[in-house]
Protein backbone atom coordinates (compact mmCIF):
# COMPACT_ATOMS: atom_id res chain seq x y z
CA UNK A 1 0.00 0.00 0.00
CA UNK A 2 1.49 3.18 -1.34
CA UNK A 3 0.27 6.89 -2.16
CA UNK A 4 -0.81 7.42 -5.67
CA UNK A 5 1.41 8.50 -8.69
CA UNK A 6 0.76 9.66 -12.21
CA UNK A 7 2.30 6.38 -13.32
CA UNK A 8 -1.12 4.87 -11.60
CA UNK A 9 -3.97 6.70 -13.30
CA UNK A 10 -3.42 4.63 -16.97
CA UNK A 11 -3.63 1.33 -15.31
CA UNK A 12 -6.13 2.33 -13.16
CA UNK A 13 -8.57 3.72 -15.90
CA UNK A 14 -8.19 -0.07 -17.59
CA UNK A 15 -9.50 -1.30 -14.33
CA UNK A 16 -12.20 0.97 -14.36
CA UNK A 17 -13.25 0.67 -18.19
CA UNK A 18 -13.42 -3.58 -17.41
CA UNK A 19 -16.29 -5.01 -17.26
CA UNK A 20 -15.41 -7.92 -15.20
CA UNK A 21 -13.77 -5.47 -12.49
CA UNK A 22 -17.24 -2.66 -12.44
CA UNK A 23 -19.37 -5.64 -12.70
CA UNK A 24 -20.65 -4.52 -8.97
CA UNK A 25 -20.81 -0.81 -10.02
CA UNK A 26 -23.72 1.56 -11.80
CA UNK A 27 -21.29 1.14 -15.24
CA UNK A 28 -17.92 1.40 -16.23
CA UNK A 29 -15.42 4.59 -16.50
CA UNK A 30 -14.37 6.51 -18.95
CA UNK A 31 -10.81 7.60 -18.48
CA UNK A 32 -11.76 10.94 -17.46
CA UNK A 33 -14.09 9.70 -15.04
CA UNK A 34 -11.27 7.25 -13.72
CA UNK A 35 -8.54 9.87 -13.34
CA UNK A 36 -10.92 12.51 -11.58
CA UNK A 37 -11.81 9.50 -9.24
CA UNK A 38 -7.98 8.99 -8.60
CA UNK A 39 -7.79 12.76 -8.01
CA UNK A 40 -10.25 12.33 -5.34
CA UNK A 41 -8.36 9.12 -3.79
CA UNK A 42 -5.01 10.28 -3.59
CA UNK A 43 -6.53 14.08 -2.23
CA UNK A 44 -8.40 12.24 0.47
CA UNK A 45 -5.11 10.43 1.30
CA UNK A 46 -3.31 14.12 1.37
CA UNK A 47 -6.19 15.57 3.55
CA UNK A 48 -6.59 13.01 5.97
CA UNK A 49 -3.49 11.35 6.04
CA UNK A 50 -5.65 7.43 4.83
CA UNK A 51 -7.50 6.79 2.45
CA UNK A 52 -7.59 4.51 0.03
CA UNK A 53 -4.43 3.41 -1.27
CA UNK A 54 -2.23 2.74 -4.47
CA UNK A 55 -1.90 -1.20 -4.02
CA UNK A 56 1.54 -2.81 -6.08
CA UNK A 57 2.93 -6.52 -5.80
CA UNK A 58 6.43 -6.25 -5.92
CA UNK A 59 7.84 -8.43 -8.38
CA UNK A 60 4.28 -8.66 -10.01
CA UNK A 61 3.07 -5.76 -11.08
CA UNK A 62 3.69 -2.12 -10.08
CA UNK A 63 -0.20 -1.30 -9.71
CA UNK A 64 -2.86 -4.07 -9.04
CA UNK A 65 -5.77 -1.76 -7.49
CA UNK A 66 -6.66 -0.20 -4.15
CA UNK A 67 -7.55 -0.22 -1.02
CA UNK A 68 -7.77 1.47 2.71
CA UNK A 69 -9.87 3.46 4.42
CA UNK A 70 -12.42 6.48 3.70
CA UNK A 71 -14.47 7.90 4.87
CA UNK A 72 -18.20 7.56 3.52
CA UNK A 73 -18.96 10.55 1.44
CA UNK A 74 -22.87 10.60 1.87
CA UNK A 75 -25.35 9.84 4.07
CA UNK A 76 -27.39 6.20 5.40
CA UNK A 77 -29.20 5.31 7.57
CA UNK A 78 -25.77 3.50 9.53
CA UNK A 79 -23.59 7.05 9.35
CA UNK A 80 -23.26 8.80 12.65
CA UNK A 81 -24.68 12.49 12.73
CA UNK A 82 -22.10 15.27 12.36
CA UNK A 83 -19.72 15.65 13.24
CA UNK A 84 -19.12 12.18 13.66
CA UNK A 85 -17.64 10.11 10.36
CA UNK A 86 -18.32 6.93 9.74
CA UNK A 87 -15.37 4.85 8.21
CA UNK A 88 -15.60 2.94 5.51
CA UNK A 89 -12.82 -0.43 4.41
CA UNK A 90 -12.62 -1.00 0.61
CA UNK A 91 -10.85 -2.43 -1.89
CA UNK A 92 -10.24 -2.53 -6.08
CA UNK A 93 -8.37 -4.63 -7.45
CA UNK A 94 -7.52 -5.45 -11.47
CA UNK A 95 -9.35 -9.04 -12.41
CA UNK A 96 -6.11 -10.98 -13.21
CA UNK A 97 -4.90 -10.11 -9.31
CA UNK A 98 -8.41 -11.76 -8.01
CA UNK A 99 -8.12 -14.92 -5.61
CA UNK A 100 -4.63 -14.08 -4.68
CA UNK A 101 -5.26 -12.82 -0.96
CA UNK A 102 -4.17 -9.31 -2.00
CA UNK A 103 -7.38 -7.90 -1.12
CA UNK A 104 -7.33 -9.32 2.70
CA UNK A 105 -3.48 -8.84 3.21
CA UNK A 106 -4.52 -5.28 2.39
CA UNK A 107 -7.81 -4.51 4.59
CA UNK A 108 -5.92 -6.85 7.29
CA UNK A 109 -3.21 -3.95 7.18
CA UNK A 110 -5.83 -1.01 6.46
CA UNK A 111 -8.18 -2.46 9.75
CA UNK A 112 -4.88 -2.61 12.11
CA UNK A 113 -3.94 1.22 10.68
CA UNK A 114 -7.66 2.09 11.26
CA UNK A 115 -8.02 0.57 14.95
CA UNK A 116 -4.62 1.61 15.93
CA UNK A 117 -2.74 4.49 15.08
CA UNK A 118 -6.23 6.15 13.80
CA UNK A 119 -7.92 4.97 17.03
CA UNK A 120 -11.31 4.48 15.29
CA UNK A 121 -14.46 2.47 17.27
CA UNK A 122 -15.39 1.31 14.62
CA UNK A 123 -15.10 0.20 10.35
CA UNK A 124 -17.80 -0.15 7.52
CA UNK A 125 -17.85 -2.22 4.76
CA UNK A 126 -20.93 -2.19 2.13
CA UNK A 127 -21.25 -3.58 -1.46
CA UNK A 128 -24.41 -4.74 -3.92
CA UNK A 129 -26.05 -8.09 -2.56
CA UNK A 130 -24.59 -9.82 -5.40
CA UNK A 131 -20.96 -9.10 -4.70
CA UNK A 132 -20.29 -12.38 -3.00
CA UNK A 133 -16.87 -12.22 -3.81
CA UNK A 134 -16.16 -8.82 -1.48
CA UNK A 135 -18.79 -10.20 1.12
CA UNK A 136 -16.65 -13.08 1.42
CA UNK A 137 -13.36 -10.79 1.87
CA UNK A 138 -15.14 -8.91 4.28
CA UNK A 139 -16.30 -12.58 6.93
CA UNK A 140 -12.25 -12.96 6.13
CA UNK A 141 -11.52 -10.06 8.10
CA UNK A 142 -14.07 -10.71 10.88
CA UNK A 143 -16.48 -8.82 10.10
CA UNK A 144 -19.82 -8.94 10.79
CA UNK A 145 -22.91 -8.48 8.43
CA UNK A 146 -25.66 -6.19 10.21
CA UNK A 147 -28.90 -7.59 7.60
CA UNK A 148 -30.99 -4.55 9.68
CA UNK A 149 -28.38 -1.96 8.38
CA UNK A 150 -28.60 -3.46 4.62
CA UNK A 151 -29.55 -0.23 2.56
CA UNK A 152 -30.22 1.18 -0.67
CA UNK A 153 -26.99 3.38 -1.92
CA UNK A 154 -28.11 7.03 -2.04
CA UNK A 155 -25.83 7.25 -5.05
CA UNK A 156 -27.67 4.82 -7.30
CA UNK A 157 -30.81 5.59 -9.66
CA UNK A 158 -34.17 4.28 -8.05
CA UNK A 159 -34.99 0.70 -9.71
CA UNK A 160 -31.56 0.13 -10.89
CA UNK A 161 -30.39 -3.55 -9.79
CA UNK A 162 -27.44 -2.65 -7.81
CA UNK A 163 -29.23 -0.30 -5.52
CA UNK A 164 -29.92 -2.57 -2.74
CA UNK A 165 -26.44 -2.60 -0.35
CA UNK A 166 -25.38 -5.16 2.53
CA UNK A 167 -23.94 -3.74 5.32
CA UNK A 168 -20.86 -5.32 7.63
CA UNK A 169 -19.51 -3.96 10.43
CA UNK A 170 -16.16 -4.47 13.10
CA UNK A 171 -16.03 -2.58 16.30
CA UNK A 172 -12.33 -1.89 18.02
CA UNK A 173 -13.38 -3.86 21.01
CA UNK A 174 -13.45 -6.81 19.19
CA UNK A 175 -10.07 -6.61 17.81
CA UNK A 176 -6.97 -7.58 19.92
CA UNK A 177 -5.39 -4.57 19.97
CA UNK A 178 -8.86 -2.84 20.29
CA UNK A 179 -9.56 -0.35 23.21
Amino acid sequence: MRPWTEADFAPFAAMSADPAVMEHFPSTLTRAESDAVAERLKAHIERHGFGFWALEAPGVAPFIGFAGLIHVSFEAPFTPAPPAIAVEIGWRLAHEHWGKGYATEAARAALAHGFGPLGLPEIVSFTTTTNTRSQAVMARLGMTHDSAGDFDHPNVEDGHPLKRHVLYRLRAETQPHGK
